[in-house]
């Protein structure tokens, strides 16, 4: 069957529709324009306001061009200015110490300190390791902001000039609003150092450094700059605790904790701490040793700011209040102040000044000073002006006291009854009276003479020439005849003293007593015999001390070492020799002997101690304006002084009264626990009776110097 063919398979031509015509869009009626608004006619300017803006436009451009470019050459000059500055500063460690002179340690006998000159410094103390209590302390009074400023405050200066003007003075007068920092640069004066070759005193040293001007402040706000990009904040705050004037010649905060507390400034308490921080706004003024109620009112003021500041609770400051801090007992009693005094002073010996006065080191000094009897002496003196002497008078009085050696062991110089301070033992020339007359008995001895030698108190005429004559007389104005040499020293006898004196020549006598120490000048008229020549009561009694000394020099001395504090010496300490010997074995013994009798029989009676062989001399002044008693046991010399400054007469007072009762006082105190020795003394012969010496031979020569005839014998 045939097959049908099938079509091939053929697409279905598809044909694209024609795209639909678009409909014109309607037009949108075009929008109405506004009426354009016709332009003001231009405001014609005159030729002077044009003139005017166009000078007003150039200024403000030129004002703006400079005042950017000024800013920043400012800018740079400011650095580089602080740049100056940090380059110039050296590491932390070496601007600790702010003193220009070095300091003194004086240590008594036994090796404890006593009191201290010079400017006290210790650059051990660390911001970081300080008791925290002073840290806050100091940054609540000094910078409460001090941890988070550049250095400069302006917070601060424009309160400081805002209360200056508030209370009437100049926008930089009083209140200066620096910061910890600002004081640090001006601490360390802008690093200019004293330097001695300046011509400067540290005292003009230090008020330039302190100079408020406003270049000087402008200075001191650079530096400042300079300050907190070199160091941390830790590390100044470490300067300003070891820079800082406290008082009483303490720098630093250590040397100070010392000097008041006895203590270190890591171990201070809140109340202590306070003190110590409020001394930083005038430091004389509220220093502790000054007044104690004025410092404690300070320190309870900075514990007001640090509880406000939350450095520590209400009651921790209640408690610091109830219990203020107080002076350390070696603070509290300032003791010695005299010997350290002349001490310091070294007899006036450049060299040794040198390293006391004048030190620029930190030395120690190892004295010969007796705390226990300095007690006894200023005890004594207060005792009998307590009892003795008629409240409110202005008479003085002066003590020393010595070993036989010589060693100083007290030296009171004063009643400090005014507040103007003198030392009267070192300093005051005073007249000697009959305290001078050992000295014309020593050359009488040494010349052969002996105590049992018969002298006549009787009236005497030297006449001197180009001046009236002289006629010595006695305290009583009475006469005694004839008696011994040793009755007449224990009577204090003027007129034998004075023939005496003639019989073997002044220069003698002067010659002995320059031998004997004194230094100061003596009369050369026949009154040297009585004492009108002035001495100072150290050598008057120095010189007492060498009758006591086997009759040798012995020159009163208070220092037995000199040290660095590293323990290097800077000078040989010689060890003490005898003085050499100015009377021979029997003279010293002699007048030993005719010092005791003066005690034990005549004006020195009133000295008497229990059990205690004693040996002195009075002295009164004409018109009674010293009195004097110089005395020694066998192991203490003690001198008494008493007078006005001025020179007024004392009333009722000679050597033999209070003068006297004094130096007993002291003696007692200082020979309570301890063993009588006997003075080395020589006692002569019993003397023979006047009777035996007035016989009518005699009577006949009386018209001869009546030493000629009893130490020659009659001529035939």
């Amino acid at each position: 069957m045939a097959s049908k063919k099938t079509p091939p398979l053929k697409g279905e031509r598809r044909t694209r529709a024609a795209p639909a015509k678009k409909k014109p869009a309607k037009r949108k009626p075009a929008a109405k324009r506004a009426p354009a608004k016709r332009k003001k006619p231009a405001v014609k300017r005159g030729l002077l306001s044009r003139l005017f803006r166009w000078v007003f436009r150039t200024i403000f451009r030129s004002l703006w061009w400079v005042g950017i470019r000024s800013a920043i050459l400012g800018t740079v000059a400011l650095a580089a200015w602080v740049g100056f500055y940090y380059m110039q500063l050296p590491p932390m460690e070496k601007q600790l110490d702010a003193r220009a002179r070095g300091s003194v340690q004086l240590m008594d006998r036994y090796g404890e300190i006593f009191a201290w000159r010079g400017e006290q410094f210790d650059g051990s103390l660390r911001s970081e390791t300080i008791s925290p209590h002073l840290r806050n302390a100091v940054i609540a009074t000094e910078d409460k902001r001090f941890y988070s400023h550049f250095g400069i405050s302006p917070r601060g200066v424009a309160s400081a000039i805002r209360i200056n003007l508030r209370e009437g003075r100049g926008p930089l007068q009083g209140h200066g609003g620096s910061t910890i920092t600002q004081q640090v640069a001006k601490l360390l004066c802008l690093g200019v150092p004293y330097e001695i070759s300046s011509g400067m005193t540290v005292a003009e040293y230090e008020a330039d450094c302190r100079r408020g001007s406003l270049y000087r402040k402008a200075k001191e706000a650079v530096y400042a700059l300079a300050l907190e990009a070199k160091y941390s904040k830790d590390d100044i705050l470490t300067i300003y605790l070891n820079r800082a004037f406290l008082g009483s010649g303490a720098y630093g905060f250590e040397a100070a904790a010392q000097r008041y507390f006895g203590k270190s400034a890591v171990d201070l308490v809140p109340a202590e701490s306070a003190m110590l921080a409020g001394l930083l706004t005038a430091p004389t003024r509220y220093a502790p040793t000054n007044s104690l109620e004025r410092s404690q009112d300070r320190a309870s003021l900075v514990l007001r700011l640090m509880e406000e500041q939350d450095y520590i609770t209400e009651i921790e400051a209640q408690i610091a209040r109830a219990q203020p801090a107080t002076l350390s007992s070696s603070a509290r009693v300032l003791t010695g102040e005299d010997f350290a005094d002349w001490v310091m002073n070294m007899n006036g010996d450049p060299v040794l000044q040198a390293f006391t006065r004048d030190t620029s080191e930190d030395v120690q000094i190892l004295t010969t000073f007796d705390p226990a009897i300095q007690a006894a002496a200023e005890e004594a003196l207060a005792q009998v002006f307590e009892n003795s002497v008629s409240e409110g008078s202005n008479a003085q009085a002066a003590i020393v006291v010595l070993s036989a050696d010589g060693a100083v062991r007290a030296i009171v110089g004063g009643r400090d009854i005014i507040g103007d301070y003198f030392n009267r033992a070192t300093q005051a020339q005073r007249q000697t009276g009959s305290a001078f007359k050992p000295f014309v008995y020593a050359a009488a001895l040494e010349a052969g003479f002996s105590p049992n030698n018969i002298v006549e108190d009787a009236p005497l005429t030297i006449g001197i020439a180009g001046q009236p004559d002289y006629s010595p007389r006695n305290y009583n104005k009475e006469y005694l005849g004839l008696m011994t040499m040793s009755q007449a020293m224990a009577r204090s006898i003027n007129t034998i003293a004075v023939r005496l004196s003639e019989e073997i020549g002044r220069e003698k006598v002067r010659a002995m007593a320059m031998d004997f120490g004194i230094e100061s000048e003596l009369a050369t008229g026949p009154s040297l015999a009585l004492g009108v020549s002035e001495a100072n009561l150290l050598e008057m009694t120095g010189a007492y001390a060498g009758f006591l000394n086997g009759g040798r020099l012995t020159k009163p001395f208070g220092m037995l070492d000199l040290r660095l504090l590293d323990g290097s010496r800077p000078l040989p300490v010689s060890s003490r020799t005898n003085g050499r010997m100015v009377l021979s074995q029997r003279a010293a013994g002699y007048l030993v002997y005719m010092l005791n009798q003066v005690v034990e029989t005549g004006s020195g009676v009133r000295a008497q101690m229990d059990g205690w062989q004693i040996g002195g001399k009075t002295g009164t002044t004409q018109g009674a304006k010293d009195a004097w008693f110089i005395g020694f046991t066998a192991d203490y010399v003690t001198g008494v002084w008493m007078g006005y400054d001025d020179n007024t007469p004392l009333t009722g007072v000679t050597g033999s009264g209070l003068p006297t009762e004094i130096w007993r006082e002291v003696m007692v105190r200082i020979h309570a626990d301890r063993t009588p020795r006997p003075l080395p003394m020589i006692i002569p012969p019993e003397p023979r009776p006047i009777e035996q010496v007035d016989t009518p031979m005699e009577q006949e020569r009386r018209s001869q110097s009546i030493l000629d005839l009893l130490f020659n014998g009659p001529s035939n």
